[in-house]
């Protein structure tokens, strides 16, 4: 089981939830969470990571906020303020490298994560070397993050009926990525629906795709964090 840290944040004090590895010479991911803020999935994908001897820190981009309705949700997660996300999610980046004693992490994100991941990725060259998106696109008004930037490989991981990340919104990121000569490489689950990697939603879950997904994921992370 995890716990909850403190951890500097540009000059601040942010929080996350940490799940460590029994070998404390490990590898380290940042996840990011849904527009649910940090819930217990979240933290149980950290518990998981760690199983597999992976460092893994969800920062609490919401502060202690947890919202249980979709209406709640999306209001919550419009207002949270990105540049203080940002900060967050750099420093939870770089409490990991300090940890795990690696020059770089991976960045997972879901659904409102996924798009951040990405943000994180074109904050944070210098120390995120992958980055993996779970049914996630950017899709707020510019400016956007400049993908430019991004020196991560990234593998991302999309359902075929989304109306929020659908197949066409997913190829077209993965092509505008490549066009920029970025290592990219995006997989549509067919049958599978918005969410399908998160276990605490049955409506919507996917146990098949899900572990997929997954024994996709940990070797990606394994090969690109150094």
């Amino acid at each position: 089981m995890g716990e909850i840290i403190e951890f500097s944040s540009n000059g601040t004090s942010s929080s996350g939830y940490l799940a460590s590895p029994i070998e404390k010479a490990a590898p380290g991911v940042v996840v990011i969470q849904e527009w649910w803020g940090l819930v217990d999935h979240i933290k149980d994908v950290c518990d998981r990571f760690a199983a597999n001897g992976i460092y893994a820190l969800a920062p609490d981009l919401y502060h202690g906020s947890v919202a249980r309705e979709p209406d709640e949700a999306a209001k919550t997660m419009m207002a949270m303020e990105l540049p203080q996300a940002a900060k967050d999610m750099s420093g939870a980046a770089a409490e990991l490298v300090r940890r795990s004693g690696r020059s770089s992490v991976g960045v997972v994100g879901f659904c409102m994560g996924g798009a951040l991941a990405l943000v994180l990725a074109a904050e944070r060259p210098d120390i995120v070397s992958a980055v993996s998106p779970f049914y996630g696109v950017v899709s707020w008004p510019s400016p956007g993050p400049d993908f430019q930037r991004i020196t991560a490989a990234i593998q991302g991981h999309y359902a075929e009926h989304d109306d929020s990340a659908s197949p066409e919104a997913s190829r077209a990121l993965e092509s505008q990525l490549k066009s920029m000569g970025k290592e990219a490489e995006f997989f549509i689950y067919p049958g599978t629906h918005h969410a399908f990697f998160n276990d605490t939603r049955p409506e919507v879950y996917d146990a098949q795709a899900s572990k997929q997904a997954w024994d996709r994921l940990i070797p990606f992370l394994r090969e690109h964090v150094s």
